[in-house]
């Protein structure tokens, strides 16, 4: 069988942007395949317990603040602490990253993944704007357009709803997620621990 890591994500969190390259980096070190899943964080929140930033408590909020600014810069990844579009809805880059996976596959997808939440917190770019997502899937190498169309059908959506469910269905409560042999990591700042569950699998 061979070694996979399912990855949930939201592609609006700045979490899983600062840990996007480096998961990836991980998986190719120790041959894990990964099985990338945009999922409604949304939908997650909403059986979890989670709130959207705008409901957090004051204090938590800013200590958010404070984290960001201090992983940004220990990792040396440009983000933008108050990006210009944010909070944003993240459905449609969700399945355009989905529709990637179908059209392209996975290194494909991840791709685009990381272009996606680049252009949120480092290019002031509006990821629910079709036109900006088309374009950010041709600056990717793809036919923008013909991804975009492809992200709007019953298939991806279908997709999208399955991850959420499945996201769900692991105890997921946050973005960025990983399952690693039935065990899940939640956060980026958990990567080490990541990193050691991909040696141990045979």
């Amino acid at each position: 069988m061979a070694k996979s890591c399912e990855y949930f994500f939201a592609p609006q969190s700045p979490w899983a942007y600062l840990g996007h390259e480096r998961f990836v980096a991980l998986a190719k070190q120790y041959g894990v395949q990964i099985d990338i899943k945009p999922c409604d964080l949304g939908k997650v929140f909403n059986v979890s317990g989670g709130l959207p930033l705008a409901k957090r408590p004051a204090q938590r909020q800013a200590y958010r603040l404070v984290e960001l600014k201090r992983w940004s810069e220990f990792l040396q990844i440009p983000l933008n602490l108050h990006p210009k579009f944010f909070p944003v809805p993240a459905d449609a880059a969700a399945k355009l990253i989905i529709a990637t996976r179908l059209a392209h596959g996975t290194d494909a997808a991840l791709n685009v993944a990381s272009a996606v939440m680049r252009a949120v917190w480092a290019e002031e770019r509006n990821i629910a704007d079709p036109d900006t997502l088309a374009a950010i899937a041709q600056e990717c190498g793809h036919d923008g357009k013909s991804l975009l169309k492809s992200s709007e059908t019953t298939s991806v959506q279908s997709e999208y709803d399955r991850f959420t469910d499945e996201a769900i269905a692991a105890n997921v409560f946050g973005s960025p997620w990983y399952v690693v042999d039935g065990e899940g990591f939640w956060g980026q700042d958990r990567l080490d621990f990541v990193e050691r569950a991909f040696a141990t699998l045979a």
